[in-house]
């Protein structure tokens, strides 16, 4: 497992080590005792969630205010663009976003702890997302934040395309009027 950092300290990149030959592959998704010695990343999931979406769809950004989730992320059919933004008002990083890439091909994975906002955008035909979360699904505590927000300015890879947005998610608050963290 390769570990890599981000702008965003507690944001992080996790590697998998891969096996493939021209039977097939094997790679080791998640290993708690791993996570904990590589990336002092010391959590207990509790919720596994796969969502399939189109090209264009736009996911988020999502995040649970009382029941706060951390969540493992990663594509195993496709490629999204993945972004997190920090909504810890504590945090030298508040405001900020990281945005990575998983792909099918690279096998990355997404660390996200809890006080981030989380959201992504199919660049691919389709396709597969799967993450874990450490606090199951609460919807009265779920917040949306505005994905266009421009005080947040996020680079989303549109090309010129307008995205495929839920009802909910177009009405996603803006970072000023957002619920942070404390």
């Amino acid at each position: 497992m390769k570990i890599i950092k981000t702008a965003i300290e507690d944001l992080i990149i996790i590697e998998p080590t891969f096996f493939g030959d021209d039977r097939g592959f094997f790679y080791e998704s998640y290993n708690k005792k791993e996570l904990k010695e590589e990336a002092d990343i010391d959590v207990d999931f509790v919720q596994d969630n796969h969502s399939r979406s189109s090209q264009y769809v736009l996911r988020g950004l999502h995040y649970q205010l009382q029941n706060p989730q951390a969540k493992l992320v990663r594509v195993t059919s496709g490629e999204v663009y993945d972004v997190a933004v920090d909504l810890r008002k504590s945090s030298k990083t508040f405001g900020k976003w990281v945005g990575v890439l998983l792909s099918e091909q690279n096998k990355r994975l997404f660390y996200i702890p809890e006080g981030f906002a989380h959201g992504f955008l199919v660049l691919s035909k389709s396709a597969d997302f799967l993450y874990k979360t450490t606090c199951n699904y609460d919807p009265q505590s779920e917040r949306c934040l505005a994905w266009n927000d421009a005080d947040l300015a996020i680079t989303w890879p549109l090309k010129g395309v307008v995205p495929l947005v839920s009802a909910k998610d177009k009405i996603g608050q803006t970072f000023k009027m957002a619920d942070y963290y404390s």
